[in-house]
Protein backbone atom coordinates (compact mmCIF):
# COMPACT_ATOMS: atom_id res chain seq x y z
CA UNK A 1 0.00 0.00 0.00
CA UNK A 2 1.20 3.52 -0.79
CA UNK A 3 0.71 6.26 1.81
CA UNK A 4 1.57 9.91 1.20
CA UNK A 5 1.83 12.48 4.01
CA UNK A 6 2.80 16.14 3.90
CA UNK A 7 5.54 17.30 6.24
CA UNK A 8 8.14 20.06 6.05
CA UNK A 9 11.82 20.97 5.90
CA UNK A 10 13.53 24.15 7.03
CA UNK A 11 15.28 26.56 4.71
CA UNK A 12 16.61 29.58 6.57
CA UNK A 13 13.80 30.74 8.87
CA UNK A 14 11.04 29.38 6.63
CA UNK A 15 9.75 25.90 5.83
CA UNK A 16 8.83 24.27 2.55
CA UNK A 17 6.66 21.25 1.81
CA UNK A 18 8.04 17.72 1.78
CA UNK A 19 5.92 14.79 0.61
CA UNK A 20 6.75 11.65 2.58
CA UNK A 21 5.76 8.58 0.57
CA UNK A 22 5.81 5.07 2.02
CA UNK A 23 5.36 1.98 -0.18
CA UNK A 24 4.69 -1.07 2.02
CA UNK A 25 4.70 -4.30 0.00
CA UNK A 26 4.74 -7.92 1.23
CA UNK A 27 5.97 -9.05 -2.18
CA UNK A 28 9.68 -9.65 -2.55
CA UNK A 29 12.46 -9.83 0.00
CA UNK A 30 11.94 -7.78 3.20
CA UNK A 31 14.00 -4.58 3.12
CA UNK A 32 13.97 -0.89 4.02
CA UNK A 33 15.12 1.70 1.50
CA UNK A 34 15.02 5.48 2.00
CA UNK A 35 15.61 7.85 -0.92
CA UNK A 36 15.34 11.61 -1.37
CA UNK A 37 18.65 13.19 -0.28
CA UNK A 38 18.23 12.35 3.42
CA UNK A 39 21.00 13.37 5.84
CA UNK A 40 22.29 11.27 8.74
CA UNK A 41 19.59 11.99 11.33
CA UNK A 42 16.86 11.29 8.75
CA UNK A 43 18.42 7.99 7.64
CA UNK A 44 18.79 6.92 11.28
CA UNK A 45 15.03 7.42 11.73
CA UNK A 46 14.54 3.79 10.71
CA UNK A 47 16.03 2.47 13.96
CA UNK A 48 14.17 4.95 16.16
CA UNK A 49 10.84 4.49 14.39
CA UNK A 50 10.86 0.68 14.34
CA UNK A 51 11.73 0.51 18.03
CA UNK A 52 9.09 3.16 18.89
CA UNK A 53 6.44 1.20 16.95
CA UNK A 54 7.23 -1.97 18.91
CA UNK A 55 7.18 -0.04 22.20
CA UNK A 56 3.76 1.40 21.30
CA UNK A 57 2.37 -2.14 21.04
CA UNK A 58 2.23 -2.47 17.24
CA UNK A 59 3.73 -5.19 15.08
CA UNK A 60 4.96 -4.69 11.53
CA UNK A 61 5.02 -7.80 9.37
CA UNK A 62 8.15 -8.32 7.27
CA UNK A 63 7.77 -6.32 4.06
CA UNK A 64 9.62 -4.48 1.36
CA UNK A 65 9.45 -0.84 2.50
CA UNK A 66 10.46 2.08 0.31
CA UNK A 67 10.42 5.61 1.70
CA UNK A 68 10.69 8.61 -0.61
CA UNK A 69 11.13 12.22 0.48
CA UNK A 70 10.13 14.54 -2.35
CA UNK A 71 11.35 16.77 -3.88
CA UNK A 72 14.39 14.53 -4.17
CA UNK A 73 16.84 17.35 -4.97
CA UNK A 74 16.31 19.16 -1.64
CA UNK A 75 18.42 18.18 1.38
CA UNK A 76 16.46 16.87 4.36
CA UNK A 77 17.97 17.06 7.83
CA UNK A 78 16.86 16.69 11.43
CA UNK A 79 14.63 14.30 13.35
CA UNK A 80 11.20 15.89 12.71
CA UNK A 81 10.43 13.16 10.15
CA UNK A 82 10.25 10.42 12.83
CA UNK A 83 6.58 10.91 13.72
CA UNK A 84 5.21 11.28 10.16
CA UNK A 85 7.27 8.25 9.07
CA UNK A 86 5.91 6.13 11.95
CA UNK A 87 2.31 7.19 11.24
CA UNK A 88 2.71 6.43 7.52
CA UNK A 89 4.16 2.97 8.28
CA UNK A 90 1.30 2.17 10.65
CA UNK A 91 -1.26 3.26 8.04
CA UNK A 92 0.45 1.37 5.23
CA UNK A 93 0.61 -1.82 7.32
CA UNK A 94 -3.06 -1.59 8.28
CA UNK A 95 -2.57 -0.74 11.96
CA UNK A 96 -4.24 2.64 11.30
CA UNK A 97 -7.12 3.50 9.01
CA UNK A 98 -5.47 5.23 6.02
CA UNK A 99 -8.69 7.14 5.27
CA UNK A 100 -8.44 8.90 8.64
CA UNK A 101 -4.84 9.88 8.00
CA UNK A 102 -5.08 11.14 4.43
CA UNK A 103 -7.59 11.55 1.63
CA UNK A 104 -7.48 11.91 -2.13
CA UNK A 105 -6.94 15.65 -1.65
CA UNK A 106 -3.89 15.09 0.58
CA UNK A 107 -2.92 14.83 4.24
CA UNK A 108 -5.53 15.45 6.90
CA UNK A 109 -2.84 15.99 9.54
CA UNK A 110 0.60 17.52 9.71
CA UNK A 111 3.03 15.62 11.95
CA UNK A 112 6.38 16.82 13.29
CA UNK A 113 8.35 15.25 16.11
CA UNK A 114 11.25 13.05 17.13
CA UNK A 115 10.65 9.59 18.61
CA UNK A 116 12.64 7.90 21.34
CA UNK A 117 13.19 4.13 21.35
CA UNK A 118 10.46 3.87 23.98
CA UNK A 119 7.96 5.66 21.73
CA UNK A 120 8.03 8.98 23.61
CA UNK A 121 7.53 12.08 21.50
CA UNK A 122 10.29 14.68 21.71
CA UNK A 123 10.40 18.34 20.58
CA UNK A 124 12.19 19.47 17.43
CA UNK A 125 13.53 22.88 16.33
CA UNK A 126 11.77 25.09 13.80
CA UNK A 127 8.22 24.24 14.86
CA UNK A 128 6.88 27.76 14.21
CA UNK A 129 7.87 27.83 10.50
CA UNK A 130 6.48 24.29 10.21
CA UNK A 131 3.19 25.41 11.78
CA UNK A 132 2.94 28.30 9.31
CA UNK A 133 3.51 25.79 6.50
CA UNK A 134 0.85 23.46 7.93
CA UNK A 135 -1.72 26.26 7.95
CA UNK A 136 -0.92 27.14 4.34
CA UNK A 137 -1.51 23.49 3.34
CA UNK A 138 -5.00 23.56 4.85
CA UNK A 139 -4.60 20.44 7.01
CA UNK A 140 -7.14 19.53 9.67
CA UNK A 141 -4.68 19.71 12.57
CA UNK A 142 -1.01 19.62 13.53
CA UNK A 143 0.35 16.99 15.91
CA UNK A 144 3.58 17.76 17.78
CA UNK A 145 5.32 17.05 21.08
CA UNK A 146 3.83 18.77 24.12
CA UNK A 147 6.96 20.91 24.48
CA UNK A 148 6.41 22.28 20.96
CA UNK A 149 2.65 22.82 21.20
CA UNK A 150 2.69 26.28 22.80
CA UNK A 151 4.94 27.60 20.05
CA UNK A 152 2.89 25.99 17.29
CA UNK A 153 -0.32 27.46 18.74
CA UNK A 154 0.93 30.95 17.88
CA UNK A 155 -0.41 30.34 14.38
CA UNK A 156 -4.08 31.32 14.22
CA UNK A 157 -6.45 29.14 12.24
CA UNK A 158 -4.52 25.93 12.98
CA UNK A 159 -5.64 23.26 15.46
CA UNK A 160 -2.63 22.10 17.48
CA UNK A 161 -2.39 18.93 19.56
CA UNK A 162 0.54 18.34 21.89
CA UNK A 163 0.99 14.62 22.59
CA UNK A 164 3.45 12.59 24.67
CA UNK A 165 3.97 9.43 22.67
CA UNK A 166 3.46 7.54 19.44
CA UNK A 167 0.78 5.42 21.13
CA UNK A 168 -1.22 8.57 21.94
CA UNK A 169 -0.87 9.80 18.36
CA UNK A 170 -2.06 6.48 16.93
CA UNK A 171 -5.04 6.33 19.31
CA UNK A 172 -5.93 9.93 18.46
CA UNK A 173 -6.03 9.17 14.73
CA UNK A 174 -7.99 5.91 15.16
CA UNK A 175 -10.58 7.23 17.61
CA UNK A 176 -10.53 10.95 16.71
CA UNK A 177 -10.49 11.52 20.48
CA UNK A 178 -7.57 13.58 21.72
CA UNK A 179 -6.22 13.02 25.26
CA UNK A 180 -7.40 15.53 27.83
CA UNK A 181 -5.29 18.69 27.87
CA UNK A 182 -3.65 17.98 24.49
CA UNK A 183 -5.55 20.65 22.52
CA UNK A 184 -3.68 23.95 22.62
CA UNK A 185 -5.60 27.15 21.96
CA UNK A 186 -4.02 30.07 20.02
CA UNK A 187 -1.53 32.07 22.06
CA UNK A 188 -2.67 35.61 22.81
CA UNK A 189 -0.09 38.25 21.95
CA UNK A 190 0.65 40.55 24.89
CA UNK A 191 3.59 42.92 24.27
CA UNK A 192 6.22 42.88 26.99
CA UNK A 193 6.33 46.44 28.33
CA UNK A 194 9.88 47.18 29.60
CA UNK A 195 8.45 48.88 32.69
CA UNK A 196 6.63 45.66 33.62
CA UNK A 197 9.81 43.61 33.37
CA UNK A 198 12.55 43.54 36.00
CA UNK A 199 14.91 45.35 33.63
CA UNK A 200 17.88 47.53 34.69
CA UNK A 201 17.01 51.24 34.69
CA UNK A 202 19.11 54.21 33.55
CA UNK A 203 18.40 55.95 36.85
CA UNK A 204 20.91 53.54 38.41
CA UNK A 205 23.70 55.06 36.30
CA UNK A 206 25.39 57.94 38.11
CA UNK A 207 26.45 60.79 35.83
CA UNK A 208 27.14 60.05 32.14
CA UNK A 209 24.32 62.33 30.95
CA UNK A 210 26.10 62.89 27.63
CA UNK A 211 26.30 59.14 27.04
CA UNK A 212 22.60 58.81 27.93
CA UNK A 213 21.79 61.50 25.38
CA UNK A 214 23.70 59.54 22.72
CA UNK A 215 21.85 56.35 23.69
CA UNK A 216 18.52 58.14 23.42
CA UNK A 217 19.40 59.31 19.89
CA UNK A 218 20.61 55.83 18.93
CA UNK A 219 17.42 54.20 20.23
CA UNK A 220 15.16 56.78 18.57
CA UNK A 221 16.65 56.19 15.12
CA UNK A 222 17.91 52.61 15.58
CA UNK A 223 21.49 53.76 15.02
CA UNK A 224 24.61 51.70 15.73
CA UNK A 225 26.64 52.99 18.67
CA UNK A 226 30.25 52.73 19.89
CA UNK A 227 31.33 53.66 23.43
CA UNK A 228 34.97 54.67 23.97
CA UNK A 229 36.15 55.09 27.54
CA UNK A 230 38.47 53.84 30.31
CA UNK A 231 37.75 50.71 32.36
CA UNK A 232 35.04 51.23 34.97
CA UNK A 233 33.45 54.22 33.26
CA UNK A 234 30.12 52.37 32.89
CA UNK A 235 30.11 51.37 29.22
CA UNK A 236 28.70 47.90 29.85
CA UNK A 237 26.28 49.20 32.47
CA UNK A 238 24.89 51.70 29.96
CA UNK A 239 24.59 49.14 27.18
CA UNK A 240 22.62 46.65 29.29
CA UNK A 241 19.96 49.28 29.95
CA UNK A 242 19.27 50.12 26.30
CA UNK A 243 16.43 47.57 25.92
CA UNK A 244 14.52 49.42 28.67
CA UNK A 245 13.95 52.42 26.37
CA UNK A 246 13.22 50.62 23.10
CA UNK A 247 9.64 50.35 21.79
CA UNK A 248 7.67 47.18 22.44
CA UNK A 249 7.79 44.50 19.79
CA UNK A 250 4.86 44.48 17.40
CA UNK A 251 3.23 41.11 16.67
CA UNK A 252 4.97 40.95 13.26
CA UNK A 253 8.35 41.66 14.85
CA UNK A 254 7.72 39.14 17.63
CA UNK A 255 6.89 36.53 14.97
CA UNK A 256 10.15 37.30 13.13
CA UNK A 257 12.19 36.94 16.30
CA UNK A 258 10.42 33.76 17.41
CA UNK A 259 11.02 32.10 14.03
CA UNK A 260 14.75 32.72 14.35
CA UNK A 261 14.89 31.30 17.86
CA UNK A 262 12.69 28.39 16.79
CA UNK A 263 14.96 27.23 13.96
CA UNK A 264 17.98 27.60 16.24
CA UNK A 265 16.42 25.21 18.75
CA UNK A 266 15.64 27.78 21.45
CA UNK A 267 12.06 27.34 22.60
CA UNK A 268 10.31 30.17 24.43
CA UNK A 269 8.32 29.07 27.47
CA UNK A 270 5.42 31.30 26.43
CA UNK A 271 5.66 30.27 22.77
CA UNK A 272 5.98 33.78 21.37
CA UNK A 273 9.01 35.91 22.22
CA UNK A 274 7.72 39.33 23.26
CA UNK A 275 10.90 40.97 24.60
CA UNK A 276 13.51 42.57 22.38
CA UNK A 277 16.62 40.36 22.32
CA UNK A 278 19.86 41.47 23.95
CA UNK A 279 22.86 39.37 22.88
CA UNK A 280 26.36 39.88 24.28
CA UNK A 281 28.77 37.26 22.86
CA UNK A 282 32.29 36.89 24.27
CA UNK A 283 35.18 38.29 22.23
CA UNK A 284 36.48 34.74 21.56
CA UNK A 285 33.45 34.01 19.35
CA UNK A 286 34.09 32.54 15.90
CA UNK A 287 32.90 33.91 12.57
CA UNK A 288 30.29 31.16 12.16
CA UNK A 289 28.95 31.60 15.69
CA UNK A 290 28.57 35.35 15.11
CA UNK A 291 27.23 35.40 11.59
CA UNK A 292 25.65 31.94 11.31
CA UNK A 293 26.38 28.89 9.20
CA UNK A 294 27.99 25.54 9.91
CA UNK A 295 27.59 22.12 8.28
CA UNK A 296 23.86 22.37 8.94
CA UNK A 297 23.42 26.18 8.91
CA UNK A 298 21.90 27.83 11.96
CA UNK A 299 21.41 31.52 12.78
CA UNK A 300 24.33 33.27 14.49
CA UNK A 301 24.37 35.89 17.23
CA UNK A 302 23.73 38.73 14.80
CA UNK A 303 20.47 37.06 13.73
CA UNK A 304 19.52 36.11 17.30
CA UNK A 305 19.74 39.85 18.05
CA UNK A 306 17.26 40.68 15.25
CA UNK A 307 14.93 43.54 16.31
CA UNK A 308 17.03 43.93 19.43
CA UNK A 309 20.56 44.78 20.54
CA UNK A 310 23.86 43.08 19.73
CA UNK A 311 26.44 44.19 22.30
CA UNK A 312 30.14 43.62 21.57
CA UNK A 313 32.21 44.49 24.62
CA UNK A 314 35.98 45.02 24.24
CA UNK A 315 35.53 45.43 20.49
CA UNK A 316 39.23 45.43 19.48
CA UNK A 317 39.70 42.08 21.27
CA UNK A 318 37.50 40.35 18.69
CA UNK A 319 39.40 38.79 15.81
CA UNK A 320 39.52 41.19 12.89
CA UNK A 321 38.14 38.56 10.50
CA UNK A 322 35.15 38.09 12.84
CA UNK A 323 34.37 41.81 12.88
CA UNK A 324 34.69 42.15 9.12
CA UNK A 325 31.85 39.68 8.50
CA UNK A 326 29.55 42.20 10.19
CA UNK A 327 29.77 44.58 7.24
CA UNK A 328 26.90 43.08 5.21
CA UNK A 329 24.39 42.66 8.06
CA UNK A 330 25.09 46.17 9.38
CA UNK A 331 24.49 47.61 5.92
CA UNK A 332 21.63 45.44 4.66
CA UNK A 333 20.00 43.96 7.77
CA UNK A 334 20.34 40.40 6.47
CA UNK A 335 22.94 37.62 6.44
CA UNK A 336 23.45 35.55 3.30
CA UNK A 337 25.18 32.19 3.76
CA UNK A 338 26.25 30.35 0.61
CA UNK A 339 27.11 26.66 0.57
CA UNK A 340 27.45 24.05 -2.14
CA UNK A 341 23.95 22.83 -1.27
CA UNK A 342 22.34 26.27 -1.62
CA UNK A 343 22.06 29.80 -0.27
CA UNK A 344 20.25 30.81 2.91
CA UNK A 345 19.28 34.26 4.13
CA UNK A 346 18.70 35.07 7.79
CA UNK A 347 17.30 38.35 9.15
CA UNK A 348 19.88 40.48 10.98
CA UNK A 349 18.19 43.81 11.59
CA UNK A 350 19.78 44.50 14.95
CA UNK A 351 21.10 47.60 16.65
CA UNK A 352 24.85 47.20 17.20
CA UNK A 353 26.24 48.58 20.44
CA UNK A 354 29.97 48.19 21.02
CA UNK A 355 32.44 49.27 23.67
CA UNK A 356 36.20 49.70 23.69
CA UNK A 357 39.03 51.27 25.66
CA UNK A 358 40.82 54.28 24.13
CA UNK A 359 44.15 52.41 24.24
CA UNK A 360 45.54 49.00 25.32
CA UNK A 361 45.96 50.02 28.97
CA UNK A 362 42.67 51.90 28.85
CA UNK A 363 43.71 55.13 30.57
CA UNK A 364 44.77 57.54 27.82
CA UNK A 365 41.62 59.63 28.38
CA UNK A 366 41.51 59.24 32.18
CA UNK A 367 43.13 62.19 33.99
CA UNK A 368 43.41 60.16 37.18
CA UNK A 369 45.65 57.46 35.72
CA UNK A 370 48.83 57.68 33.70
CA UNK A 371 48.72 55.97 30.30
CA UNK A 372 51.56 53.47 29.78
CA UNK A 373 50.98 52.90 26.06
CA UNK A 374 53.37 54.01 23.35
CA UNK A 375 52.10 55.79 20.26
CA UNK A 376 52.77 52.67 18.20
CA UNK A 377 50.82 50.52 20.65
CA UNK A 378 47.85 52.88 20.44
CA UNK A 379 47.95 52.82 16.65
CA UNK A 380 48.09 49.02 16.56
CA UNK A 381 45.16 48.87 18.96
CA UNK A 382 43.01 51.23 16.91
CA UNK A 383 44.02 49.57 13.63
CA UNK A 384 42.34 46.38 14.77
CA UNK A 385 39.14 48.11 13.68
CA UNK A 386 38.93 48.78 9.96
CA UNK A 387 37.73 52.09 8.55
CA UNK A 388 34.82 50.50 6.63
CA UNK A 389 33.57 48.86 9.83
CA UNK A 390 33.75 52.08 11.84
CA UNK A 391 31.97 53.93 9.03
CA UNK A 392 29.03 51.58 9.55
CA UNK A 393 28.75 52.60 13.19
CA UNK A 394 26.72 55.80 13.32
CA UNK A 395 27.68 57.19 16.73
CA UNK A 396 31.15 57.16 18.35
CA UNK A 397 30.78 58.46 21.90
CA UNK A 398 33.34 59.13 24.61
CA UNK A 399 32.39 57.79 28.04
CA UNK A 400 34.72 59.48 30.55
CA UNK A 401 35.53 58.18 34.01
CA UNK A 402 32.82 59.16 36.51
CA UNK A 403 33.96 61.80 39.05
CA UNK A 404 33.76 60.82 42.70
CA UNK A 405 31.17 63.53 43.44
CA UNK A 406 28.81 62.02 40.86
CA UNK A 407 29.23 58.58 42.41
CA UNK A 408 28.46 59.65 45.95
CA UNK A 409 25.53 61.95 45.22
CA UNK A 410 22.14 60.57 46.16
CA UNK A 411 20.13 62.18 43.36
CA UNK A 412 18.79 59.95 40.62
CA UNK A 413 19.92 60.52 37.07
CA UNK A 414 17.71 60.48 34.00
CA UNK A 415 15.53 57.39 34.22
CA UNK A 416 14.44 54.94 31.53
CA UNK A 417 10.80 56.03 31.61
CA UNK A 418 11.60 59.62 30.60
CA UNK A 419 14.07 58.52 27.93
CA UNK A 420 11.64 55.94 26.57
CA UNK A 421 8.85 58.51 26.28
CA UNK A 422 11.03 60.71 24.06
CA UNK A 423 12.16 57.69 22.02
CA UNK A 424 8.57 56.60 21.42
CA UNK A 425 7.62 60.11 20.37
CA UNK A 426 10.43 60.20 17.80
CA UNK A 427 9.54 56.70 16.56
CA UNK A 428 5.91 57.79 16.10
CA UNK A 429 7.09 60.67 13.90
CA UNK A 430 9.13 58.25 11.81
CA UNK A 431 6.25 55.76 11.52
CA UNK A 432 4.04 58.52 10.12
CA UNK A 433 6.74 59.90 7.81
CA UNK A 434 7.74 56.55 6.33
CA UNK A 435 4.27 55.00 6.05
CA UNK A 436 4.03 53.12 2.77
CA UNK A 437 7.71 53.61 1.86
CA UNK A 438 9.08 50.33 3.25
CA UNK A 439 11.37 52.26 5.62
CA UNK A 440 11.17 51.70 9.37
CA UNK A 441 13.54 54.16 11.05
CA UNK A 442 16.02 56.88 10.15
CA UNK A 443 18.85 54.35 10.06
CA UNK A 444 17.27 52.89 6.89
CA UNK A 445 17.63 56.12 4.91
CA UNK A 446 19.80 55.99 1.79
CA UNK A 447 19.87 57.21 -1.80
CA UNK A 448 16.88 59.22 -2.94
CA UNK A 449 15.10 58.67 0.40
CA UNK A 450 18.01 60.38 2.17
CA UNK A 451 17.78 63.36 -0.18
CA UNK A 452 14.02 63.54 0.21
CA UNK A 453 13.73 63.27 3.99
CA UNK A 454 16.99 64.99 4.96
CA UNK A 455 16.81 68.06 2.75
CA UNK A 456 18.93 70.96 4.06
CA UNK A 457 18.58 74.70 3.63
CA UNK A 458 21.47 76.68 2.18
CA UNK A 459 23.04 77.64 5.50
CA UNK A 460 22.90 74.09 6.91
CA UNK A 461 24.20 72.61 3.65
CA UNK A 462 27.15 75.00 3.66
CA UNK A 463 27.93 74.15 7.30
CA UNK A 464 27.90 70.41 6.61
CA UNK A 465 30.04 70.84 3.48
CA UNK A 466 32.68 72.70 5.46
CA UNK A 467 32.70 69.95 8.09
CA UNK A 468 33.08 67.22 5.45
CA UNK A 469 36.06 69.03 3.90
CA UNK A 470 37.83 69.87 7.16
CA UNK A 471 37.37 66.40 8.69
CA UNK A 472 37.99 64.52 5.40
CA UNK A 473 34.80 62.51 5.91
CA UNK A 474 33.90 59.57 3.69
CA UNK A 475 30.63 59.41 1.77
CA UNK A 476 29.38 56.83 4.26
CA UNK A 477 30.22 59.12 7.21
CA UNK A 478 28.35 61.95 5.46
CA UNK A 479 25.29 59.70 5.18
CA UNK A 480 25.57 58.74 8.85
CA UNK A 481 25.68 62.38 9.95
CA UNK A 482 22.53 63.19 7.98
CA UNK A 483 20.71 60.21 9.50
CA UNK A 484 21.73 61.17 13.04
CA UNK A 485 20.74 64.80 12.45
CA UNK A 486 17.34 63.63 11.19
CA UNK A 487 16.83 61.70 14.44
CA UNK A 488 17.94 64.64 16.60
CA UNK A 489 15.42 66.83 14.78
CA UNK A 490 12.72 64.21 15.38
CA UNK A 491 13.48 64.18 19.11
CA UNK A 492 12.91 67.94 19.06
CA UNK A 493 9.80 67.47 16.89
CA UNK A 494 11.34 69.62 14.17
CA UNK A 495 10.44 69.06 10.53
CA UNK A 496 13.58 70.77 9.28
CA UNK A 497 17.18 69.78 9.97
CA UNK A 498 19.14 72.80 11.17
CA UNK A 499 22.76 73.68 11.93
CA UNK A 500 22.46 72.69 15.64
CA UNK A 501 21.27 69.22 14.62
CA UNK A 502 24.17 68.76 12.20
CA UNK A 503 26.66 70.10 14.77
CA UNK A 504 25.48 67.66 17.44
CA UNK A 505 25.58 64.80 14.97
CA UNK A 506 29.21 65.60 14.13
CA UNK A 507 30.04 65.79 17.86
CA UNK A 508 28.64 62.29 18.24
CA UNK A 509 31.24 60.90 15.81
CA UNK A 510 34.39 61.41 17.84
CA UNK A 511 36.58 59.15 15.69
CA UNK A 512 35.99 61.38 12.65
CA UNK A 513 37.39 64.34 14.59
CA UNK A 514 40.44 62.39 15.74
CA UNK A 515 41.60 61.96 12.14
CA UNK A 516 42.46 65.64 11.83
Amino acid sequence: MLIRLACGALEGVDAFRIDLEVDYSRQGMPSFIMVGLAEGAVREAKERVFSAIRSAGFHLSPARITVNLAPADKRKAGSAYDLPLAMALLAASGALDPAKLCSAEGSRYFFAGELSLSGALRPVPGILPLALLARSLGVRAMVVAKENATEASIVEGLQVYGLSSLAEAAEFINTDDAPEGSRFLPTQFIPAHPMRISMPDFSEVKGQENAKRAIEIAAAGSHNLLFIGPPGSGKTMLAKRIPSILPELTFEEALEVTKIYSVSGRHAVTGLITERPFRAPHHTISEIALIGGGLYPRPGEVSLAHRGVLFLDELPEFQRSVLEVLRQPLEEGTVTISRSTGTLTYPAGCMLVAAMNPCPCGYSTDPRHACTCSRQAKERYRNKLSGPLLDRIDLHVEVPAVPFNDLRQGTRGTDSAAMRARVLSARAIQDKRYAGTGLRTNSDLSGTALERFCALDKETHSFLGAAVDSLALSARAYTRILRIARTIADLEESDAIGVPHIAEAIQLRVLDREKT
